[in-house]
């Protein structure tokens, strides 16, 4: 055999056993992973709906990939911050991100971040629809959205209304009720729903958009009062709770959603086995039962319906955050 021919020849048998090292490693990836707890981070504050959410599928989520989640919050500016520590860290698939409306849809358009979500997650599987209620204070002495409507145009400016902080889907909420009514409201924002919630049911401030989850037990006491809700069909939790479409508004359509994310960097077989248990997870009828307590419908399984929905969702409201005035 010729020296070139030699050389070939040991060149092709090196690459050989490259790829079969690396087809071995994949493997042993596959099989070992994982090998100790998975951290979900939570870009919002604890006991809010992102960690509502983020608790009751780590529940689940364990028995399927057989080790515990930890559940790490990092409350902050929307969850950009803890989205992109997400994108920007370890891509081992022991960290994973709870991606919420917000960070993923609503901020990137008028914001610079430090992430593309198209190329910088992979979509795991959405696990939490919530459509919003529109609440007022009791103190207000409105009892339906046409008198708050009137009452806001009678006191232009000087009506409050709270929301979740500066970006989120319970801000653009109630900049969709402004703009489709034709009124004009203080905008307050706080660091969570429940922070928010708490100043409506003291009647610090007027209204508020958040979780029918989070709302109901309070409209059910008489602390605040519920005029609508953001969902095209009512909800099992407050059936009596018109939608906004029936009161004039069918604009004002908005919900708060979640979903698993990993870094796109992670290794193709650690992200074939989380994309499997979080599709089981999602159709465990555990899972499912626990959602029917906060009156969520569970979504389609499976990544590739959360990617699409995701695209679906930013195609959606781009368009809606560049033309308001967000403040």
């Amino acid at each position: 055999m010729k020296p070139h021919d030699q050389t070939q020849t040991l060149r092709a048998r090196g690459l050989v056993a490259v790829l079969a090292l690396g087809m071995s490693l994949n493997v042993s990836l596959a099989d070992d992973y994982p090998s100790r707890p998975v951290t979900i981070i939570i870009p919002f504050t604890a006991g809010g709906p992102a960690d509502t959410a983020a608790r009751t599928v780590s529940e689940v989520l364990r028995r399927h990939l057989g080790q515990p989640l930890i559940a790490e919050n990092r409350p902050a500016a929307s969850g950009v911050p803890g989205t992109e520590a997400v994108a920007l860290g370890e891509p081992d698939g022991y960290t994973l991100l709870l991606g919420g409306i917000a960070a993923l849809v609503l901020v990137p358009p008028i914001q610079k971040v430090r992430y593309d979500v198209e190329k910088d997650f992979v979509p795991l599987g959405l696990i939490w629809r919530s459509p919003q209620v529109f609440a007022v204070s009791t103190k207000l002495g409105v009892n339906a959205v046409d008198e708050f409507v009137a009452h806001a145009k009678a006191h232009p400016g000087k009506v409050t209304i709270g929301s979740a902080g500066n970006g989120t889907v319970t801000h653009l909420a109630g900049e969709l009720l402004k703009r489709e009514s034709g009124i004009e409201l203080v905008h307050v924002p706080y660091r969570s729903t429940a922070n928010s919630l708490t100043d409506l049911v003291g009647g610090h401030i007027d209204a508020i958009f958040g979780d029918v989850a989070i709302l109901q037990p309070h409209v059910k006491s008489g602390a605040i009062r519920a005029l609508a809700i953001t969902s095209p069909e009512r909800s099992p939790l407050l059936p009596e709770l018109a939608t906004m479409t029936e009161v004039g508004l069918p604009r004002v359509r908005t919900e708060v959603w979640y979903g698993l994310l990993a870094p796109a960097r992670t290794p193709a077989p650690v992200l074939t086995r989380l994309k499997s248990a979080v599709a089981s997870a999602q159709t465990d009828p555990a899972f499912r039962d626990s959602l029917s307590k906060f009156g969520i419908t569970p979504a389609a399984p499976g990544s590739e319906s959360f990617a699409r929905f995701i695209r679906e969702e930013i195609e959606r409201w781009t368009p809606i955050v560049t033309s308001l005035k967000l403040n």
